[in-house]
């Protein structure tokens, strides 16, 4: 059976600069992009319409994408085809009036497969339980690792990593077009999850094991990278398959998963390694 075993990479022989300056970096860009985001549309990506309201429509017909959205009198936001006969089309309208958007697509000799409305005020309601989810998980979380640590360097290592892990994800999300939709905030949500996982399992090493420093950063990083890595792997697997078969969400919620995963690996064994390394030898810890 094949198996991966992590290389000793030895990260003593770069300094604390080293290390922590592509983790910031990478927060630096990622805040800049969400924060453009935010001042030009009021949301930190582009919004699907379980948060603006409006229709999704997939129809089946032979003919070609241009006559397709030429036979509806509203303007779409967005076509693309799904599944793997490449006669299906889904198709979004900021417009809730389902039933005539769907007539229309009739009587221009489409096939209904599928229609879905949502009220403009139903989706301002879903946004906000949605980010209020988010922003207690993570509160929730932040404040279960201060009570676990009950040390300031460790316990803003851990939320500053999670942060990172959520916060570049979404600018990857403006940068590839993946719309923010339930199942996009669901992915976020795991992360949170993931993120504090690797890095609580990298400062228990660390700070409450025995050994010497990069010993037990060596250990963690044997369980936490083949972890991390493993489900990159399956979220990578789960991208390429929904995609064949035009599964739009899960596509969307692998992206997201991949992307926070891979950034979840920098933050953890660049970023926090440098502040448990500060903390250990120069900090309070001393």
């Amino acid at each position: 059976m094949p198996s991966f075993e992590v290389p000793e990479v030895d990260l003593s022989q770069y300094s604390m600069r080293q290390l922590v300056a592509p983790p910031l970096a990478l927060l630096v860009i990622a805040l800049t992009v969400v924060g453009a985001s935010f001042a030009l549309t009021g949301w930190p990506a582009d919004p699907g319409i379980e948060f603006t309201g409006g229709t999704e429509l997939v129809v089946e017909s032979d003919a070609p994408q241009s006559e397709i959205t030429a036979a509806f009198e509203r303007d779409h936001e967005s076509i693309r085809s799904i599944g793997t006969s490449g006669s299906q089309y889904l198709i979004t309208f900021q417009s809730d009036e389902t039933q005539a958007i769907s007539q229309q697509a009739r009587d221009a000799g489409f096939e209904v497969v599928q229609s879905q409305g949502i009220a403009p005020s139903f989706g301002s309601s879903t946004q906000q339980l949605a980010l209020l989810g988010l922003a207690i998980a993570f509160l929730g979380m932040s404040a279960v690792v201060f009570l676990l640590f009950r040390t300031f360097v460790p316990s803003i290592a851990v939320v500053l990593s999670a942060f990172s892990d959520i916060v570049v994800p979404i600018a990857l999300m403006n940068v590839f077009g993946i719309e923010l939709s339930l199942g996009t905030v669901a992915a976020l949500l795991m992360l949170i999850g993931y993120s504090v996982d690797s890095d609580i399992l990298l400062n228990n090493h660390v700070l409450r094991r025995s050994g010497g420093f990069w010993e037990s950063v060596h250990r963690a990083m044997r369980t936490g990278v083949t972890m991390t890595v493993t489900s990159i792997v399956t979220m990578i697997v789960m991208t390429i398959v929904s995609y064949v078969f035009g599964i739009q969400l899960l596509t969307d919620i692998g992206l997201v998963l991949v992307f926070g995963l891979t950034t979840d690996l920098v933050n953890t064994y660049m970023m926090n390694v440098t502040l448990l390394r500060w903390y250990k030898f120069e900090g309070v810890a001393r």
